[in-house]
Formats: structure tokens, C-alpha cells, sequence
């Protein structure tokens, strides 16, 4: 699969799953196509690329101003980064957020200050967002439902990663939308890695967010990064673990050394470079240290 590149998810109907090239990496930044009664886009990348989404939802047979929701699952740009553009183009769709993120993508100048903090030189893949006219702006808050005519999306509160952060479930075919609610999938390793950054980062919260993946029994799980998995038990227990692991690593590694010394051990260590590249892989520890630190202070 290559950037820009779409397929279709065969245990999931009319859903299909695009490659956004996020940060100029493969199979790094995913984001879904619903082709249902009321289609709809799930996560919408950060901003660059965004024409590979309208130019996918053309060969399905979308047209612009048919697409009637764009439902990122939290702010964080690197999911939410595409709206504004998205909106812009497609005339008729109202975009879908949690309510505590809602502000922060009709005015997005303290969005962009606080991702320029979180991800650092890594700023300069991103496009600077465009507003979402507030009128366009749908809050969301869990236990609601979007209703895309011939399936729903169920809204299920998910604040570990970040406090704005929901899940989307789709009851009849089985299949969540996970944000960043079940960590990292890699599709090249069959592996799931964290995901930790900074600011609001909760390891209790993220452990409780992959209770609730489970109690909803789902067969396919959408990752944000990357692409679609099937569920199960042992993967969400897999997560559970890895996670666990990597804030126990860095608090073991803080005893020792300096915060800076800290970020630089793991970035020099990192085992992604292979598959990400060095710089998103070393750019991707610095990230979830600093926020494991920012967790272990609070």
C-alpha cells in the first residue's frame, strides 16, 4: 500500500481505508471512507493530502457535496488537521466532534500552539488548519449517535489519549473506530505499539478507554495509525501490556537520569527506524516520552 493509495475493508461493508502519507511515511496516518446512505468520513489526517481523500471519495462514487458528516475522533491534528479543508470542499457535511473539542476547531490558534509544542520539528509536514464554521460544528458527547441512514456510528467517550477523544461503533458490523483509544497498529510487524504524547496522556484512563473497546465486543477495529485489524481479546490485552510496560520503562529509566537524558535514551533506541524511517521513528519516542513524563509529574 502506498501513499494515497485506498482499499476497501472486506469484513467491514462499504467502509474503506486510505492511506494519508502523514509525516511522509507509509502506513503511518489511515483515515476511513463510510459509503452509507449518509456518507460519511471517519479522521481526515493533518491537513496535507487532503485531496486524496476528496480524489477517493470520487472513485467510489461520493461526490462532494454529497458527503454529509466528517467525524474526526479527537482534535489532535493529526486526525483532525484535514477538517477545515474538508468542510470547505464538501458544502454539505456537517463536521462531528466531542463537545470539549468543538471550540478549538472553529478557532484553532491555541490548537496550533499546543501541536507545535507536542510534535516539534515534525510541524513542518503539517498544513495549518483551516476554521470549521461554527454552524457546521455538531458537539458530540457520549451516548449519542450519528445516524448515517442505512447503519449508525454509537459515540463512546474515550479521554485517556486526550480528553476530546471518542470512539465511533457501528452496532450492526461490528466494527469501532479507534482514534487512538487501542494504540498504534503496525501493519508490517503484526504488532501494536503506544501512543503517549503530551499533554493529557492518563495511563489509567487509556487502560479503562480499552475496557470499554472490549465491552462492546467489536470483530474489526479502524486504528488511526494504521489501518484496520481484526479484534480480539488478546490483542486489547496486548495493548494493555504495552503500554503498561513502556510508562514502567520510562519511570524505571527517570530514576536514573535527567528528563533530557530520559527522551534522548529512548530516541536512541528506538526499534521503529526500519519501518518508519529514523526521523518519524526517533521524532515518534521523543513524542510519547516527553508525555509519559508530563504523566508521571501529575
Amino acid at each position: 500500500m502506498a501513499i494515497g493509495d485506498y482499499y476497501p475493508i472486506d469484513s467491514c461493508p462499504d467502509y474503506y481505508y486510505l492511506d494519508t502519507g502523514m509525516y511522509d511515511t507509509e502506513r503511518y496516518g489511515s483515515m476511513y471512507i463510510v459509503d452509507a446512505e449518509r456518507p460519511a468520513l471517519i479522521d481526515t489526517g493533518i491537513g496535507t493530502n487532503y485531496e486524496y481523500i476528496l480524489a477517493a471519495m470520487e472513485e467510489i462514487g461520493i461526490a462532494p457535496e454529497d458527503l454529509e458528516i466528517i467525524a474526526p475522533t479527537h482534535i489532535h491534528l493529526d486526525h483532525a488537521g484535514g477538517a477545515g479543508f474538508l468542510a470547505e470542499e464538501c458544502p454539505n457535511a456537517d463536521v462531528c466532534i466531542h463537545e470539549i473539542g468543538a471550540r478549538h476547531l472553529v478557532d484553532p490558534e491555541r490548537l496550533i500552539e499546543g501541536t507545535k509544542m507536542a510534535v516539534e520539528d515534525q510541524w513542518a509536514y503539517y498544513a495549518e488548519p483551516k476554521p470549521v464554521p461554527e454552524e457546521r460544528i455538531t458537539e458530540l458527547s457520549d451516548g449519542e449517535t450519528i445516524d448515517l441512514g442505512d447503519r449508525v456510528l454509537d459515540v463512546h467517550h474515550a479521554p485517556g489519549h486526550a480528553p476530546h477523544q471518542v470512539i465511533y461503533h457501528d452496532p450492526d458490523h461490528q466494527v469501532i473506530a479507534t482514534g487512538d483509544a487501542a494504540g498504534i497498529w503496525v501493519p508490517q510487524t503484526e504488532s501494536i505499539r503506544q501512543t503517549s504524547p503530551p499533554s493529557n496522556f492518563d495511563l489509567e484512563a487509556c487502560l479503562s478507554d480499552v475496557e470499554t473497546i472490549r465491552s462492546l465486543a467489536p470483530e474489526t477495529l479502524l486504528f488511526g495509525h494504521f489501518g484496520p485489524a481484526p479484534a480480539s481479546d488478546e490483542l486489547l490485552d496486548e495493548y494493555k501490556e504495552v503500554l503498561t510496560n513502556w510508562v514502567e520503562a520510562v519511570e524505571q529509566k527517570r530514576a536514573e537520569l535527567a528528563d533530557e537524558a530520559v527522551i534522548e535514551y529512548f530516541v536512541e533506541n528506538t526499534e521503529m527506524d526500519e519501518v518508519w524511517g529514523e526521523r518519524k521513528a526517533r521524532a515518534e519516542e521523543r513524542l510519547n516520552t516527553r508525555g509519559v513524563l508530563a504523566y508521571l509529574d501529575s
